[in-house]
């Protein structure tokens, strides 16, 4: 099974970990697993000032501060995870990298918003949900 794990480096991505790592049978059958993170895009004024090269080390750098423990993580539980990095916005980034990359499930944490609260701001989860032709394990 090819899986793709959206992190975002919040504390829902550290129960979406320990979530798989207490549920082995999720990775029993992993042919392949990745993380995903998308970062938020800077404002165009920023990215003009700064320039390209800053911009995409910006990125880099921040990307690897979630990635990384990730890496961690999986290696302890003996998998070897790829990586990925985006800039976008996250829930349609997600759902387009998903069916792109033809993964199989998506797993991610959910912040379990209330009802009124997706109303209101949204959330990455829904949006994914919405989007996502690919199966979504929401772990909240």
């Amino acid at each position: 099974m090819k899986i793709l794990l959206a992190v975002d480096g919040s504390p829902f991505t550290k129960k979406m970990l320990a979530y798989l790592a207490a549920h082995p049978e999720f990775l029993a059958d992993v042919s392949s697993i990745t993380a995903l993170t998308v970062q938020p895009a800077l404002p165009p004024r920023a990215r003009a000032a700064l320039g390209k090269e800053t911009v995409d080390s910006y990125h880099a750098d921040e990307a690897a501060k979630v990635l990384d423990p990730v890496v961690k993580h999986l290696t302890r539980q003996s998998l070897k995870p790829k990586t990925a990095w985006k800039v976008g916005p996250a829930g349609e980034t997600i759902a387009k990298f998903a069916e792109a990359g033809k993964f199989e499930l998506v797993i991610m944490g959910s912040h379990g918003q209330s009802a009124l609260g997706n109303l209101v701001m949204g959330s990455v989860a829904t949006q994914v949900l919405a989007r996502c032709k690919v199966p979504v394990l929401l772990v909240r």
